[in-house]
């Protein structure tokens, strides 16, 4: 099987030709906008189960492990509700046969963040979440940890995204991202007590029973433990289009908070040739231990570029899409407020 020459991230067009060589498989027939400009979208199988606990599995494959933990297995074939403050494995739609050369990290997808539904890939014998090794051959499952909503999923329904890179793609640069706090409504934050979001149902929900407004006092926000929020990004982000990114949280001595869960940025956001000067990063943001004082400008995270093998054949937002263009906005999932 052939494997790219250069070392970088895979664009859109070779995450096809791997689909069509058998290195990613499927379950079900391919959906029309899964591969992205350069990742690919997962869908959820039929099969979860309640785990009493999270695991890696070392020396194991993960269904035998499951074994160890499951609780009571789950039929997502109808639509089930996961509920929040519980752990589920579910398997996936896709397999991997990946050539020498190639690996893969995985990510959640910006609108599986924005509800705060925590997922990690899991591999067989694999040792850390996400991370998907070179030449790896086998199945995959996800971790799901819905955190403040609960949520209807059902087989098809897509929560993480696949990044595949030739070899270990040098990092281009990094720059630090601020927290915008100006503004009538500076961001949102989670109901605790609100229903259930059906992750299939784009608009189908209203944002007022799930989400609070939040204003600034003098440019200033007090993030409160235990709370999730949804606030954006002071700069504007572009993606080169050879390029993608990952947001990663900030070193922790800077704050005592976590900040995206959802990471993957593709190439063609924010920028001109795409049609979207001015987009701005949407930051899923949760306060840990204690009380945190959040200043307008202040840095939350990081934007790690790094290299395509080629431009992609289309890029982000070409197509249609929720999120380029965006400001502050919350997951597809909610009409717009107001």
């Amino acid at each position: 099987m052939s494997q790219p020459a250069q070392t970088g991230i895979l664009p859109c067009q070779s995450i096809e030709a791997l689909i069509e060589q058998g290195a990613i498989a499927s379950a079900t027939p391919w959906d029309a906008d899964q591969v992205q400009p350069a990742s690919l979208d997962l869908r959820l199988g039929r099969r979860a189960w309640r785990v009493r606990a999270s695991f890696l599995p070392g020396a194991h494959r993960v269904e035998d492990r499951v074994r160890d933990v499951a609780m009571h297995q789950i039929d997502l074939s109808g639509g089930a509700v996961l509920e929040k403050g519980c752990v589920y494995i579910a398997e996936l739609q896709e397999g991997l046969r990946l050539p020498s050369g190639v690996q893969a990290r995985a990510n959640p997808k910006s609108s599986t963040g924005r509800v705060d539904v925590f997922v990690r890939l899991l591999t067989d014998h694999g040792g850390r979440f996400d991370d998907v090794a070179e030449g790896y051959s086998g199945p995959l499952y996800l971790e799901i940890a819905p955190q403040t909503f609960s949520v209807l999923v059902r087989p098809g329904t897509r929560l993480n995204q696949l990044r595949l890179k030739a070899g270990e793609p040098p990092v281009l640069e990094t720059r630090d991202v601020g927290v915008d706090l100006t503004g009538d409504i500076v961001g949102f934050r989670g109901r605790r007590h609100a229903g259930v979001v059906d992750l299939d149902h784009v608009d189908g929900h209203d944002p007022r029973d799930f989400w609070e407004p939040l204003t600034a006092r003098r440019g200033e926000l007090l993030l409160d433990p235990g709370e999730f929020y949804i606030l954006a990004s002071k700069e504007a982000v572009e993606i080169p289009v050879d390029q993608a990114a990952e947001m990663t949280p900030i070193d922790p001595s800077v704050g005592e908070f976590r900040v995206h869960y959802a990471g993957f940025f593709d190439p063609g956001f924010g920028t001109a040739e795409a049609g979207a000067v001015g987009s701005r990063g949407v930051l899923e943001v949760r306060s840990h231990e204690t009380p945190f004082l959040l200043e307008d400008g202040q840095t939350v995270a990081r934007l790690v570029y790094q290299p395509l093998i080629t431009r992609p054949a289309r890029l982000y937002g070409e197509g249609g899409s929720h999120y380029q263009r965006q400001g502050l906005k919350l997951s597809k999932h909610f009409r717009p407020w107001g």
